[in-house]
């Protein structure tokens, strides 16, 4: 390896790490104010913040229900009565426009930062 090569790597290394810190810390950011918001049947039932960990049951209009967990900053269902248990497979999720749904129960559970919305472009 030559002089240069080595000086590349550093460089090249320095720079990942300075990206990975600017990303975490940011990240961090956002978990402290966002917020599970659960919507039942187009209607929010209750906004929960994923910096306190939490057990909450959904009682759907039809008779069935979904118990959402916040642990860890990650909102997650764990237990539904519905029939198919896609929203109980589902990864958890914790950034900004990520949600869970569950379709037979009529129950969405969508991530919202506390915080503006930072418009990243624009049509016309």
């Amino acid at each position: 390896m030559k002089k240069n090569d080595v000086i590349l790597i550093v460089v090249l290394l320095a720079a990942a790490l300075a990206v990975y810190g600017f990303i975490s810390l940011f990240s961090a950011k956002n978990t402290k104010e966002a917020q599970a918001v659960v919507y039942l049947d187009g209607e929010v039932q209750g906004s929960y913040p994923l910096d306190h960990d939490t057990s909450v049951t959904i009682q759907a209009e039809s008779g069935g229900y979904n118990i959402l967990e916040i642990r860890d900053g990650k909102a997650d269902i764990t237990e539904a009565s519905c029939p198919d248990k896609i929203c109980v497979n589902h990864r958890p999720v914790q950034n900004r426009g990520e949600s869970l749904v569950c379709l037979p129960n009529k129950i969405v559970v969508e991530i919202e930062n506390g915080g503006e919305t930072e418009i990243d472009g624009s049509t016309k």
